[in-house]
């Protein structure tokens, strides 16, 4: 236990090295390592109070002051954030996952907040939307980049951005355009991917295809049922109506990857919709295997010999690891803890909740892999012999 206890400060001294240097005055450093220590403890609620109190502060002005007025960059630590995940899982075949979730939230003070659809409640409710960018790759997934949504009212608002801090040179932007910025962020600083993928409100937006096709990355893109494409008859049609054609022997049932429940497995159809410069694009559809079934519709983009239907069912199923991690990171690392209104306190906070989030998900990986090979040297050890001798052959070559 304490080897695993030393194991766990050394990875958080770790990360917060990266970020340490950020930090002008010394007070502020050591603060911003009891914060992330905080996030990552069994503290209830990881709110400024709490968060004090469980740094033996008698009030939270110290922990405020850190996420107001204390110097600090915290695109810089985003930035080193990414970069600490890229060392960690980089991988030419791993997918860059956009989406969105909300912070529900009282009041009409806190920056961006409004009455507003957020899939965290279900329904629409006061609350702030935070639109994320995951990266994700066999070897593990973290959230790498975060923008504020501001809504149309907001922005137009000068004496309501003004009491929230919202500086002057930002104007409203939609969620896919907000996507974009953090993806072309992320590939302008290396990030090796090979797909994106997101859900209807990214999928739907043609700026966003064309940005993405224009970079030459591959894609899987959700959109909704009423989407609609040409098709040989010169005439547009909706997708569901396009999927209810095709023949039954187009259809082949294939894995999303494993869920809680074990293997997400659903009926799946690929219909190639055009092909240029040794590119694809095809519509993929996806159909519950229930006795009702509902069906989900992808638009696809990829490079020849990437455009099986096996591929880019993959990429589909990825998709859920951002929904993973934003349920890691509220749960166990307080991202929606805070009570914050300003603009410079949300990404403040939620940029040190992503990099306790980080710092949480290597140490779950490497535990993973570390009971892996535990058990495999325990089944050799106490394999027979001649099977034994065979193991440690394989292992020389």
């Amino acid at each position: 236990m304490e080897k695993r206890l030393s194991g766990w400060k050394r990875e958080l001294l770790r990360a917060h090295g990266l970020i340490a240097d950020l930090f002008v005055r010394s007070e502020p450093r050591a603060r911003s390592l009891a914060y992330l220590q905080g996030l990552l403890s069994g503290c209830e609620r990881k709110n400024g109070w709490q968060l004090a109190e469980w740094m033996q502060e008698a009030a939270p002005y110290r922990v405020q002051h850190l996420l107001d007025r204390a110097r600090w960059d915290a695109d810089a630590a985003r930035d080193q954030l990414r970069d600490y995940v890229l060392e960690e899982w980089s991988s030419p075949d791993a997918v860059l996952i956009v989406d969105e979730t909300g912070f529900l939230k009282k009041g009409r003070h806190s920056a961006g907040v409004k009455r507003q659809y957020t899939g965290t409640a279900g329904r629409i409710e006061n609350s702030q939307v935070g639109v994320f960018l995951c990266y994700g790759s066999g070897k593990g997934a973290a959230l790498v980049d975060r923008e504020l949504y501001i809504p149309q009212e907001w922005a137009a608002d000068r004496e309501r951005r003004g009491e929230a801090g919202i500086p002057d040179t930002v104007e409203f932007a939609t969620k896919p355009e907000l996507a974009r910025r953090m993806i072309e962020r992320a590939l302008e600083a290396g990030a090796a991917a090979a797909w994106v993928a997101a859900d209807e409100v990214y999928g739907h937006d043609s700026k966003m295809r064309r940005f993405l096709e224009g970079r030459q990355m591959a894609y899987v893109l959700a959109v909704a049922s009423d989407q609609r494409l040409w098709q040989s008859d010169f005439m547009q049609h909706r997708v569901d109506a396009i999927a209810q054609s095709l023949p039954a022997s187009q259809w082949k049932r294939l894995s999303a990857g494993f869920g809680s429940k074990g293997e997400r497995l659903y009926d799946w159809a690929l219909m190639e919709l055009s092909k240029q410069d040794g590119w694809t694009r095809a519509l993929l559809v996806r159909r519950s295997i229930e006795e009702k079934p509902e069906c989900a519709y992808y638009l696809c983009y990829a490079p020849d010999g990437k455009d099986t239907i096996e591929a880019l069912v993959r990429v589909a199923g990825e998709r859920w690891k951002i929904e993973q991690c934003f349920e890691t990171a509220k749960g166990e690392c307080g991202l929606d803890h805070y009570e914050v209104r300003h603009w410079q306190g949300w990404y403040r906070h939620i940029t040190l909740s992503m990099l306790a989030h980080a710092v949480l998900s290597v140490l779950r990986v490497r535990g993973e892999q570390n009971s892996r090979r535990a058990s495999a040297a325990q089944r050799t050890r106490t394999a027979p012999p001649a099977h034994r001798n065979a193991v440690a052959r394989m292992a020389r070559t």
